[in-house]
């Protein structure tokens, strides 16, 4: 997943986390709003049941029906209504919650309910103890979910959604980075797109996983027949007019249809303008030879008269066409410089004791000794030094941002993952550690190798604790105060310094703005680290030395 789709996964199981009233997550149609669903399932805790609704265009009583099966609830067949439902299913819901279990309802495609099942599915969030919510909604949908949700009536349910999250198309570097994986996944390490052609797919899906999916395999596919190993810009456009329905030409929907246009209009004026030039009469009657068929056409050289077009006459539209100057020819993108095989080979060389030896030169950067007694889990290893693992999928600007040296996952000819540690990064090299020998290697190259997978070591607050919110309070909230006015130079007002107000959240929000991440006022892991960076924290090893 994205770092996108790994946030919005984050805001669901946070939304879950809470307990009673609504998650809702929303994107454009192929954004992968499905996949995080998928994932959701896998990660909810085992005390949870889930009721999954895939097709929630239904009335209510269809609705809570529906609820009542996917839950196993048995409800008398000849009474079937509102009221019997909800009794059976409150029932069932109050049962679960004495045996300590939480229920979860899943409402795909939610942007198709009806307000009436709107209003319906917002009053069984009433179903609830004296002190706990018993039903956990998630609304997943399009766009149009909130426009649905804004609407005046809809307030009430509206105010009860705890957590939210739209979930936009992908980036060209994402784009990058996900056609890899899928084709490392198929089992081949090599560059089978250009990266023109990468970026001619980005701008043609719009960053949309599933359109990307298409055209990558409707590409690879043209490619074979050609009998070409490598997808260049010119099978992409031939793949995008066979799957699309908009044509690739001016690169842009409808790009050809406007330039058609435009030269259709152009042709007619022209021909008007020759028609009404004031030509000066003579008199003298001009004959045109007939032409014979059978004789080549002669090439006849002679001056050819500039028709005159008074364009302020003309409506503003095609004044705009005539008088627009014309957009420069792209200059042709250099043949790629052949890949150097150095460090295909230097993957090649390792074996199995490159694993320890890359864990062993990361904690060495922390001034940690890893010694040769302990076995992996190194993670677990880790946590004895106050330090956990973030295994986490991004690019060079995610690590840049995070300026922490981590283990690469480097891919080999042979289908084989290679642990290295980057220990230092710029805008063109990178400094990696294979076994116990250090390279300095161009970016391009390391690239070629890697799919995104890094594993970083984060050193927590005092406790362990790695999620933070407002109403929260304890020490660690005292700690987040503290290095919050270390990090943005201000003393943080407060009646009590243990607790997580406005007042705190509000300067969350504002450092998070400030370096880039996502400003949901919340801390985790992300913020986290920024924190320690930003504040000076000792004993942190950077990735981009002198950079706070």
């Amino acid at each position: 997943m994205s770092a996108r789709h790994r946030e919005a996964l984050a805001h669901l199981l946070y939304g879950l986390s809470e307990g009673g009233g609504f998650v809702q997550l929303t994107g454009e149609v192929g954004t992968g709003k499905t996949t995080i669903c998928r994932c959701l399932l896998e990660q909810v805790p085992d005390n949870v049941d889930i009721a999954l609704v895939l097709n929630p265009k239904v009335t209510s009583t269809e609705l809570i029906a529906t609820v009542c099966d996917e839950l196993g609830i048995e409800y008398p067949g000849g009474d079937t209504s509102i009221k019997a439902l909800t009794d059976e299913l409150n029932r069932y819901l109050l049962d679960a919650h004495a045996r300590g279990r939480r229920t979860v309802l899943i409402l795909d495609e939610a942007q198709n309910l009806s307000a009436d099942v709107l209003e319906q599915v917002r009053l069984l969030t009433n179903l609830e103890t004296s002190t706990q919510k018993l039903l956990q909604i998630v609304l997943i949908g399009q766009p149009e979910l909130r426009s649905l949700l804004a609407r005046e009536d809809m307030r009430q349910l509206s105010q009860r959604v705890t957590a939210r999250y739209h979930l936009d198309p992908i980036s060209r570097e994402e784009a990058g980075a996900y056609i890899r994986h899928r084709l490392q996944i198929c089992g081949t390490s090599q560059p089978v797109f250009s990266k023109r052609s990468v970026d001619r797919i980005q701008r043609l899906s719009g960053g949309i996983p599933r359109l990307i999916n298409v055209l990558c395999d409707r590409s690879m596919l043209g490619a074979y027949v050609e009998g070409k190993v490598q997808v260049d810009p010119k099978v992409v456009k031939k793949a995008a007019r066979e799957v699309l329905a908009e044509d690739d030409s001016g690169d842009e929907p409808g790009g050809g249809l406007k330039w058609a246009t435009a030269a259709l209009v152009l042709l007619v004026l022209l021909g008007l303008a020759v028609v009404l030039q004031p030509w000066q009469r003579t008199g003298t009657t001009v004959s045109v030879p007939a032409v014979d068929a059978e004789k080549p056409a002669e090439i006849v050289t002679q001056a050819v008269v500039e028709p005159v077009i008074d364009v302020d006459v003309l409506p503003d539209e095609l004044q705009a066409q005539l008088t627009a100057e014309p957009e420069p020819e792209p200059e042709p993108e250099p043949e790629p410089e052949p890949e150097s095989p150095a460090l295909a080979a230097l993957l090649l060389e390792t074996d199995s004791s490159n694993y320890r030896a890359a864990w062993t030169e990361l904690f060495s950067l922390w001034s940690v000794e890893l010694p040769v007694s302990v076995k992996p889990d190194f993670c677990d290893f880790a946590k004895q030094y106050g330090l956990l693992c973030m295994l986490e999928q991004g690019n060079w600007n995610t690590l840049r941002q995070f300026n922490r040296p981590v283990i690469l996952q480097l891919a080999t000819a042979d289908g084989r993952r290679v642990p290295v540690v980057l220990q230092y990064l710029d805008d063109s090299i990178a400094e990696v550690i294979i076994g116990n020998e250090l390279y300095r290697l161009a970016i391009e190259q390391v690239e070629q190798n890697w799919y995104g997978d890094y594993t970083l070591l984060l050193q927590p607050p005092p406790g362990g604790r790695l999620f933070m919110k407002i109403g929260d309070r304890g020490p660690v909230v005292s700690w987040l105060r503290q290095q919050l006015e270390l990090a943005q130079g201000v003393k943080i007002p407060t009646a009590d310094p243990l607790v997580f107000d406005f007042v705190l959240q509000k300067q969350v929000l504002d450092f998070q703005r400030k370096h880039g991440l996502v400003a949901d006022g919340i801390v985790g892991k992300n913020t986290i680290i920024h924190l320690n960076t930003a504040s000076g924290r000792e004993g942190v090893p950077r990735l981009l030395p002198g950079l706070s």
